[in-house]
């Protein structure tokens, strides 16, 4: 794998011109229009990024007609001017010589590589005449959507236009949806994103699986980068010394799916030293005393044998995220569904930061501002007395908020509570992003449509019946971004470039779509712009101002109580739920109970995943700017373990699981950073479309491999690190 330096790095970035230059390389199809390559000079233009999900706000440089850089908005409270590789990366997804150019029907079976390219009026008239006959047989509730971004939204209101209900997105089972549930069983009130976490005062962090530096979340990144700056203390537990780890005054390299023993253990210490916060326990708590008794017996002592940490190391830990509180944070992460059990272990979490009195506080969990931004008037959806397929009546995931993925594949797999016959995916590869593929493809082989609306030739989009070819978000309108954190914020989002090839925005996807499904009074505004100035507008903003600065904020109000901010708990006692009395009568453990990972089978180690600081998700694989800084992943082996094995660094090898799936060749990574037991991959590679043909075949993908995943029973979410894989050398 080629790992470039970051001075190299920093020299593409400030140069993306020759990128866009190079355009002249690519395939007519693909080349700018001639009135943009006609256009002289440098405009800029204000837009937020859509690289990932944390959408900073950047500005856009044409130079002489081509796209030239992309850089932070100093305006943005995400980026503070400064964007991630991602971001600046973003250069390359326009000029991506892969992306989807036209509409495309298939010819074949589903999984054959055979197309015929349509006119946007054939492709929309094909779906819709399928959607309507979908509709009469089986309802409008049979028509399902999987999503993931912003630009989804008006796709979204059509099919909701149109009597459609199940809507679900991986961001909730298979992301951060463990610990929102968690938090919210706590402290009555989910996380959102970004998460409140006040990095930039805190004077201990704890990051536990947090990839900090390789998960690049703006913001927090920029924050974290800070915090090291100020030497303040780090623990961080995880089985691989990651960037973060590499920062850390304290890293405990922990025994995979016992986190939880940890975070007990953790919670043991501080309350049988009195070192919780007795204020805050004693006015905000409900069930402390019964929470203390139930974690009496998980002692350093028990931990230690559980995590593989020394006792002695798990309470000098203790005692130093107690001696700092509450200006001491233990970061509720993101992408926590490891193993099964992830709402009762993120609900270990926020009950630890809750004997650090952390809520609302400087340097701990701060209360979130915002700002109102009016609706557009819209027409009013139609009713429908059908339960939501993925969890009828929450009765299988009782504290699920959000759709499940899972329980919508498992509900079109099954054909109850009724059948699911047609699915639209929007910007999300379900093949990597949904745990065993099989059962996905076995999904779809119940479905009468499948339609892929992508930028790029994923995955999914090779067993499409129709894929629509989306422009990027550096040529499209979409929603507003109406912001949560410090203080509250509205980005616009406007089209830069014109689109290479014959793409179109969503929103435009879906009036189309509306007119041809009978419901074109649902989109009642000539296009976006139009759309959005009205809500602009109508919420005494000025529409100029946002254009011409991309972001506009909202009123400062206090976030800490060392501000004069207020703060109540919406949980059943209206307190922190140290007991949960909610959980008892659903029949689940009160207070987090620790249940031991399976023992590894002989000759077999831990498989767990992670990501790029240059990749996000499997998306940006094909981005030349990107895939030239990454363009495969390897494989992380214990340097002891490999050399017992008889591996050499930079070695290939395949993995094979414990149920016999082999993933691709893939190079070792030989190093003493990383558990014996245990071996690590970034997600997102081994992609499986040759359409793609930067992506196609390169790396191993680690969804491949996840065949066997546990659900959580609180709310629905999927286990990422179950596998086992035994490591095969190549012959």
């Amino acid at each position: 794998m080629e790992q470039l330096s970051r001075r190299r790095f920093l020299k593409i970035s400030a140069a993306t011109f020759t990128a866009a230059a190079a355009v002249t390389r690519l395939p007519d199809a693909v080349r700018v229009a001639g009135a943009a390559e006609a256009e002289k000079g440098v405009r800029t233009v204000p837009t937020f990024c859509e690289m990932c999900f944390w959408r900073c706000s950047g500005i856009a440089h044409v130079r002489d007609g081509k796209l030239w850089k992309f850089e932070g908005n100093p305006n943005d409270p995400q980026s503070r001017g400064r964007l991630c590789p991602r971001g600046t990366g973003a250069v390359g997804a326009y000029y991506d010589p892969d992306r989807l150019q036209k509409p495309l029907i298939r010819t074949s079976a589903r999984g054959k590589d055979a197309w015929k390219a349509v006119t946007w009026d054939e492709a929309l008239a094909y779906v819709a005449e399928r959607m309507q006959k979908i509709k009469a047989e089986h309802g409008a509730e049979s028509i399902a959507m999987f999503n993931h971004g912003i630009g989804v939204r008006m796709l979204q209101h059509v099919l909701k236009s149109y009597g459609c209900t199940n809507f679900a997105g991986p961001s909730f089972a298979q992301c951060r949806g463990p610990r929102d549930i968690g938090f919210l069983l706590t402290m009555g009130t989910g996380l959102g994103s970004p998460e409140p976490t006040d990095i930039a005062n805190t004077d201990c962090l704890v990051l536990i699986g947090s990839h900090l530096g390789e998960n690049m979340h703006n913001t927090q990144v920029q924050e974290f980068a800070q915090a090291v700056a100020r030497r303040i203390s780090i623990i961080v537990v995880d089985p691989r010394y990651s960037v973060a780890a590499s920062k850390a005054k304290h890293w405990l390299p922990i025994r995979p799916g016992t986190d939880l023993a940890l975070i007990l253990a953790w919670m043991n210490v501080i309350v049988a030293e009195g070192l919780y916060d007795r204020a805050f326990v004693e006015r905000h708590g409900h069930g402390f005393d019964r929470f203390a008794a139930e974690i009496a017996a998980s002692t350093p002592e028990w931990a230690a044998g559980e995590t593989g940490i020394d006792a002695g190391l798990i309470r000098t830990t203790a005692r130093e995220i107690a001696r700092h509180r509450p200006a001491s944070l233990v970061h509720p992460g993101r992408r926590v569904n490891w193993n099964g059990d992830d709402a009762q272990r993120s609900r270990a979490v926020a009950l630890l930061n809750a004997l650090l009195g952390n809520w609302g506080r400087k340097g701990g969990i701060y209360l979130q501002a915002g700002m109102r931004v009016a609706s557009y008037p819209l027409p009013k959806y139609p009713a429908s007395t059908r339960p939501l397929a993925d969890n009828p009546n929450q009765e299988r995931y009782p504290f699920a908020d959000e759709p499940v993925t899972t329980g919508l594949r498992d509900a079109t797999i099954s054909g109850k509570p009724y059948p699911i016959k047609a699915w639209w995916v929007y910007s999300t590869n379900l093949m990597q992003a949904l745990p065993n593929p099989a059962e996905t493809l076995k999904a779809i082989d119940q479905l009468d449509l499948l339609v892929v609306c992508d930028t790029v030739p994923s995955d999914i989009a090779g067993y499409a019946d129709v894929v629509l070819p989306e422009v990027t978000f550096l040529e499209r309108h979409d929603e507003l971004l109406v912001g949560w954190g410090r203080q509250g914020w509205t980005s616009l989002r406007q089209p830069v470039m014109p689109a290479p090839a014959d793409q179109k925005p969503g929103w435009w996807i879906a009036k189309e779509l509306a007119g041809k499904l009978g419901i074109a009074q649902c989109m009642p505004f000539k296009d976006m712009a139009e759309y959005l100035a009205t809500r602009v507008e109508k919420s005494g903003l000025s529409w100029e101002t946002l254009k011409n600065d991309g972001v506009i904020m909202g009123p400062k109000m206090p976030i800490t109580v060392e501000e004069g901010a207020e703060f109540a708990f919406d949980t059943p006692s209206g307190k922190v739920e140290f007991w949960s009395d909610q959980l008892v009568k659903a029949g689940f453990d009160p207070v987090p109970k620790y249940k031991a990972p399976a023992p590894l089978p002989e000759g077999f180690f831990r498989l767990v995943t992670g990501r790029s600081p240059v990749h996000t998700f499997s998306r940006t694989q094909s981005n030349p700017l990107l895939a030239g800084l990454m363009s495969d992943n390897e494989v992380w082996i214990n340097a002891a373990t490999a050399a017992k094995l008889g591996i050499a660094n930079g070695q290939f090898v395949t993995l094979r699981n414990q149920d016999g799936v082999a993933s691709n060749r893939v190079r070792v990574k030989a190093t003493q950073r990383i558990r014996p037991d245990t071996v690590y991959m970034v997600y997102g590679f081994g992609q499986t479309n040759p359409r793609n043909r930067r992506t196609f075949g390169k790396g191993a993908s680690a969804a491949q491999l996840n065949t066997r995943y546990a659900t959580d029973p609180l709310m629905g979410g999927t286990s990422l690190h179950g596998n086992y894989v035994a490591i095969e050398q190549e012959a």
